[in-house]
């Protein structure tokens, strides 16, 4: 699995929720601070982006998209100055359908929000490292991945049929890996020097060695085996992936091996002896120990312990 995909599956939880509405103005939603990710995008109108604490509104056009990492509390509105109601999610953490105003006037603005269940007790630090706000202006001819994805999800939502529960649900893993890939291939694109996470992925060495640690987490790596995959010295390197990376390799490497036992852990009835060997445990004992350091408690109470994320 390469580095973007395991992030985003590390995190992930639950099942993530949308919903496609128009307003007619005046017009104000104001969303609540949680531990999820939320994304909005204008399909038709205009809408402005506010922030308790933040000094100027962001303004938003057709086409633009907001990514809300951290699930910081916001609210949409025709204009700044507009009262907000607070939105509230179904009691099955759901998000209401709202009814059609029907036609409006040439203001009416059409929205296409979404959220995501995330455990951020194990957050991947390229997520951790994103902005407050991402903010992906429309273009003519950029980010086609992202752009095909949100009009195959605007148009499932506008009209469901038969298996659109599943296609939405597909829809929305697939945009949220394009919101991370958009942001990422625009760092990369920017001319000042880029720090951290970006750096990493766009470092041959370090890029190489985390492609070979999330392709086999179970794999008994040393330092200098990592090293020889980006063909450079063992100093050298540990060097750069700890500059970059924020931790040595292998401490992220056994980072890595316990958010994969957690994962498989949560996920199913994984035998314990087969969650260790996945995790790069030859022995149940010493798996359970290292997971008791870094869990706090054993892989079997950990197993059973209720779930709580956000949106749940």
């Amino acid at each position: 699995m390469d580095v973007l995909s395991d992030a985003v599956a590390t995190m992930r939880t639950g099942r993530p929720h949308s919903s496609r509405t128009a307003q007619n103005p005046p017009w104000g939603v104001r969303f609540p601070a949680s531990d999820g990710a939320g994304f909005h995008v204008v399909l038709q109108g205009a809408a402005w982006l506010l922030r308790p604490g933040e000094a100027a509104p962001v303004p938003l056009g057709p086409g633009d998209v907001v990514f809300l990492a951290h699930g910081y509390g916001h609210a949409l509105a025709d204009h700044p100055d507009t009262p907000l109601e607070d939105f509230a999610l179904e009691p099955d953490g759901s998000w209401p359908v709202l009814p059609d105003p029907g036609p409006g006037p040439d203001t009416q603005t059409l929205l296409l929000c979404g959220a995501y269940q995330l455990n951020r007790s194990r957050a991947h630090p390229l997520l951790s490292e994103l902005p407050p706000v991402v903010h992906i202006r429309a273009g003519v001819g950029t980010h086609h991945g992202l752009r095909s994805a949100l009009d195959l999800l605007g148009a499932e939502l506008a009209e469901p049929h038969p298996g659109s529960d599943a296609i939405v649900s597909g829809l929305l893993d697939t945009l949220l890996v394009y919101l991370l890939r958009t942001w990422w291939l625009r760092k990369s694109a920017e001319k000042r020097e880029m720090t951290g996470w970006a750096a990493a992925l766009r470092d041959p060495a370090v890029s190489a060695a985390l492609q070979a640690m999330h392709s086999g987490p179970d794999r008994p790596w040393t330092v200098e085996q990592l090293a020889s995959r980006g063909g450079v010295s063992r100093a050298a390197f540990a060097r750069r992936f700890t500059a970059l990376v924020g931790r040595s390799p292998l401490a992220y490497l056994t980072w890595l091996r316990m958010t994969t036992a957690g994962r498989l852990l949560r996920s199913g009835d994984t035998p314990l002896r087969v969650v260790a060997e996945r995790a790069g445990y030859t022995s149940e004992f010493a798996f359970a120990k290292a997971f008791k350091r870094e869990y706090g408690v054993p892989p079997g109470q950990y197993r059973r312990r209720p779930t709580t994320v956000a949106g749940s």
